[in-house]
């Protein structure tokens, strides 16, 4: 006679397995299997069918066809099937809060590993970022791998060559991934600034600033230049002869001047220096386009941001709007000219890393990368390049290619499942069924809760 397991047994049974599935699980104590998954590996254009993959501390044990997979009795198995599962997308120009209370940095870092990022790169830095980085690496704070600059470098903090130079010695020593240029900087300054980094061996990233110029910037060795700045300003016949203020942000204002025959030559040099393009078409597309404030407010993700700070970024889109220079129809060729060099970057094999400029004017974290990875798709770059600048590039940039970048045995297991292809459909990266980071696994439920308690009222 077989027994019988009471009823009450059954439901705890139950409940503990549900409860399970929505909490993280780390692959430090059990293997997680992704069965009868689709993988996006990244290292090709192709997707590969209905294969098991294998993750054990951290790492991704094998790849293969179902069936072929080995793995222990107690392993965590995550039934995948018509599932897509590619490496996670890093943000390159992230912005963490550069504040004394680690709160609202955690806050920030949840927000984008609950949307799929398991790798950013901080554009401002603060002393406590250092501490924030190390917490990250030893699993003592959930979040994206984190790389971080230092406090900016601009006109307001260097004032002189010598004062860049010893700034840049300082931040090396305090042990910053990378120094963070803004505007505002000389020629001189800039020049002592960009040697004393050469000699120390630190790279420096960012703005171009106006009186430095994006061809001297590119000759001085940027390793990343953000937001396309100076590139507009740098194809504007008798540029010298024009006021900084005059051209507005990113050259918005001189867009129409622009000779777009330079851009080739531009490509050129920047390829041979090996500086890389963080677009942050993102910023352009929702700050500086003829898009209502109303219809921006009321976009996904803006229910994380405080109502003040949605309230700042309408004032910004506003204040942008109501400048007499300001004109509908020149902001949508202007928007068109940054796609245009975001294209001619691709073509021209320059290499892209993806990048939306979070938290900032409707950009919000996490969320906002995605909508990133759409812009770079309507300027022309197809699902599978769009995709690479936030995983391959990303982990050749970094130095990792490796253990990082794309899908396979022995790498890290820096992974998100999606419910749809992102190779036919870029907006498939949205749909999260899970997220793997810091060996630890992510359910949706969990990433569903998380983000839930992160709503602002």
């Amino acid at each position: 006679m077989k027994t019988l397991l009471p009823l009450f047994l059954i439901v705890l049974i139950g409940s503990a397995f549900r409860a399970a599935a929505q909490e993280p699980i780390s692959s430090r104590d059990r293997e997680i299997v992704f069965r009868d998954v689709n993988v996006v590996p990244m290292d090709r254009e192709t997707v590969l069918p209905k294969q098991t993959v294998v993750v054990k501390n951290g790492k991704i044990v094998s790849v293969g066809e179902a069936g072929t997979a080995r793995y222990g009795k107690n392993a965590l198995v995550v039934q995948a099937a018509g599932k897509y599962l590619m490496p996670g997308l890093a943000e390159m120009h992230a912005h963490v809060p550069p504040v004394d209370e680690l709160e609202p940095m955690r806050e920030v870092l949840t927000l984008f590993i609950t949307h799929g990022i398991t790798t950013i790169r901080g554009m401002l830095g603060h002393p406590r970022h250092l501490e924030l980085r190390e917490k990250v690496q030893k699993g003592e704070i959930l979040g994206p791998h984190f790389y971080t600059t230092g406090p900016s470098f601009n006109g307001n903090s260097v004032k002189t060559p010598e004062a860049g130079a010893a700034m840049v010695r300082q931040q090396k020593a305090a042990g910053y991934d990378y120094l963070k240029l803004h505007p505002g900087l000389t020629r001189e300054t800039f020049g002592a600034v960009a040697g004393a980094a050469r000699a120390a061996g630190i790279p420096f990233v960012g703005h171009v600033s106006y009186d430095v110029g994006v061809w001297r910037a590119v000759a001085a060795g940027y390793s990343s230049i953000d937001h396309l700045d100076g590139f507009v300003e740098g194809m504007v016949p008798g540029i010298e002869s024009v006021g900084e203020k005059e051209t507005g942000l990113f050259g918005m204002f001189v867009a129409d001047r622009a000779d777009t025959s330079r851009t080739g030559e531009l490509m050129r040099k920047l390829k041979e220096a090996g500086v890389w393009v963080v677009p942050t078409q993102a910023l352009a597309e929702r700050w500086f386009a003829p898009v209502e404030v109303a219809t921006l407010l009321n976009a996904p993700g803006m229910i994380y941001m405080a109502p003040e700070q949605r309230q700042k970024w309408a004032e910004s889109k506003q204040n942008l709007h109501a400048d007499p220079r300001y004109d509908a129809a020149r902001m949508l060729r202007f928007i068109a000219l940054r796609r245009g060099l975001i294209a001619a970057c691709a073509r021209h094999g320059v290499g892209l890393l993806l990048g939306s400029d979070a938290p900032q004017v409707f950009n919000v974290p996490g969320v906002s990368t995605h909508q990133e990875l759409e812009y770079l798709v309507a300027a022309g770059l197809s699902p599978y390049e769009a995709l690479r600048t936030g995983t391959v590039n990303v982990a050749r940039y970094l130095g990792r290619t490796g253990d990082s970048g794309t899908v396979r045995a022995g790498n890290r297991a820096d992974l998100v499942l999606l419910d749809g292809n992102p190779l036919r459909d870029i907006t498939q990266t949205r749909h999260l069924a899970g997220v793997m980071i810091g060996g630890q696994w992510l359910p949706e439920a969990y990433l569903s809760r998380t983000r839930k308690g992160l709503e602002k009222k």
